[in-house]
């Protein structure tokens, strides 16, 4: 077991100063605390995915000695830091969101290098990691994940009942993991870092290895607010280095109280089972794998194939297919409908240019994965995109089978990431249910529908509750929106743990935990709790939902 030092007490937190100077010079350091630390391991390099060179400047990956320093220093400041006021919470999610707007172009320039992604997409993810860190900012303030909650004592009842009050507290430090596929919105400053910021609890972020300049320039404008806004120096730090070492460190580390993580299912099941082995086993709050099913119901396809079939492309080649919620698999009633979908897929398919994919290891798979599919046995290659400018771009892929060959190959099922889909062709609508319940947990399922196919959507409905996190109705997975009743969870594969979402303002909920108050003194109680409701909550008292 590791000693750990006493826990000091830092000092009072003060609402952000306006005035912040960023630092948008990259020098491959990694941010522990207050301070910019090189690594002492495995030097690395970003690398172009278009061009396949290296980029400047080297970056040095931590050590064990850099894990135990971040995760003390996020020990430290836990209690301080989650019992900061809703304001000053707030105000410290909305200057990191500001903070990422003023690195202005050279955050854009630099995640296009490492990514190999378009401007525009990039603009527009900025937009969402700052739209995240607002809507964070909001639900702070609203107060109601406190989940205040006061039944009043009764002391002529027998037995009495006594003064209980609950609200919830974050869990404690919580190390994230940058995702590969988004640079922006779901790494450093990404959902799952915005939402356990929000809940109160200091974060360790493992940057991910394919863009640590972007890494580190956010980084900087987290560790600024952190500075401006007087809060711990613990309240944020950032790690290089390999995830079977620093990860596998970082989730065991006894300060640590929760992951959040984004990416393969091989790298969230090795966390899981760590997480599920320490001495104190921790939740990991991982998103890892979806095929993200489409049901092509009847009537639809006779009214309009050829529409969703466009549609359908379209959605399986945005981004070079390099989304969690990207269209895998389709399903439809073998005819003249689904020959139609297949025609007009074929050709729309053919005219995609091929794109550059975020790194050279995801291109490889990609490949390995499309010439798997291309030899299994009953599986007919439909047609190919264009072959793409460099030796890292994708070429779609759009397969078709039938529906006892996808039943009886569980190989069929796994994920391939980028643009490859599988058409399966079905005997009938009942089978649609059949299939249903043989696919594993999702993130998403959708079905194509009109109101002549009432009966066997309501039929298939209550399957797809069981197996996906989010629902569509004629509509394309790809493109989650960031609200409140956006659910980007589902049963594993999909994630972890099926009760969560990592996008949405529910994302909170992972990173908090209840506490029940009995019988304490007022100047004990915290402001959420006390009689007259400095807060100005919604609170249930004596069963009844309140704010006075």
């Amino acid at each position: 077991m590791t000693l750990r030092a006493p826990i000091p007490y830092l000092g009072a937190v003060r609402i952000c100063s306006k005035e912040t100077v960023l630092n948008t010079e990259i020098n491959g350091n990694m941010l522990i605390g207050a301070s910019s630390t090189p690594g002492s391991s495995g030097p690395f390099r970003a690398i172009n995915p278009a061009t396949g060179l290296a980029l400047d400047p080297v970056f040095g990956g931590g050590a064990v000695a850099d894990v135990e320093r971040a995760c003390m220093l996020a020990e430290q400041a836990f209690d301080i830091y989650r019992e900061a006021s809703l304001e000053q919470r707030a105000e410290f999610l909305e200057q990191i969101a500001q903070n990422i707007l003023d690195l202005g172009p050279a955050l854009i320039e630099r995640a296009m290098l490492e990514s190999g992604l378009p401007q525009a997409r990039l603009e527009g993810e900025r937009g969402r990691t700052v739209g995240q860190l607002r809507l964070f900012a909001k639900v702070v303030r609203d107060g109601r994940w406190l989940n205040a909650t006061l039944d009043s004592a009764l002391p002529e009842r027998s037995p009495p009942r006594p003064d209980l009050r609950l609200r919830k507290i974050g869990l404690g430090p919580v190390a994230v993991f940058g995702a590969s596929n988004f640079p922006l919105a779901f790494s450093v400053a990404g959902g799952d870092t915005a939402s356990a910021l929000a809940a109160g609890c200091p974060v360790v972020l493992k940057a991910h290895g394919a863009h640590p300049g972007t890494s580190e320039l956010v980084g900087k404008a987290v560790q600024a607010a952190v500075a401006s806004c007087g809060l711990p120096e613990g309240v944020f730090s950032m790690l290089n280095g390999d995830g079977r070492t620093i990860g596998q460190a970082l989730v065991a580390h006894p300060a640590i109280k929760a992951v959040g993580f984004t990416g393969s299912r091989q790298g969230g099941v090795a966390l899981m089972k760590t997480a599920a082995q320490r001495p104190e086993p921790i939740p990991v709050y991982a998103e890892m794998s979806s095929i993200n099913p489409m049901f092509m119901l009847p009537d639809a396809m006779a009214q309009r194939a050829s529409n969703i079939a466009s549609g359908f492309v379209d959605s399986l080649t945005l981004g070079s297919g390099q989304f969690c919620t990207n269209p895998g698999l389709v399903f439809a009633v073998d005819g003249d409908a689904l020959n139609k979908f297949c025609d007009t897929a074929a050709v729309a398919l053919r005219a995609k240019a091929g794109s550059t994919m975020l790194t050279p290891g995801i291109h490889s798979a990609f490949n390995s994965g499309v010439e798997r599919l291309s030899k299994a046995e009953h599986v007919s290659l439909l047609a190919r995109g264009q072959a793409g400018a460099n030796a890292c771009s994708g070429q779609a892929a759009l397969f078709v089978t039938d529906a006892a060959t996808f039943l009886s190959n569980p190989a069929l099922e796994e994920e391939i990431f980028g643009a490859s889909s599988l058409i399966v062709k079905c005997k009938d609508v009942d089978q649609f249910k059949q299939i249903a319940e043989h696919l594993e947990g999702q993130l998403t399922a959708t079905m194509f529908l009109t109101e002549n196919d009432r009966d066997a959507a309501q039929a298939l409905l209550p399957v797809l509750e069981r197996k996906a996190g989010r629902i569509l109705i004629n509509g394309y997975p790809t493109g989650v929106e960031v609200s409140h009743a956006m659910v980007h969870g589902g049963p594993f594969p999909a994630t972890s743990d099926s009760r969560s979402t990592s996008v949405g303002a529910t994302a909170i909920d992972r990173f908090l935990r209840p506490v029940s108050y009995q019988d304490l003194p007022a100047y004990l109680l915290p402001a959420a709790l006390q009689n007259n409701n400095p807060l100005g909550l919604w609170r249930v008292r004596d069963s009844e939902l309140v704010q006075s």
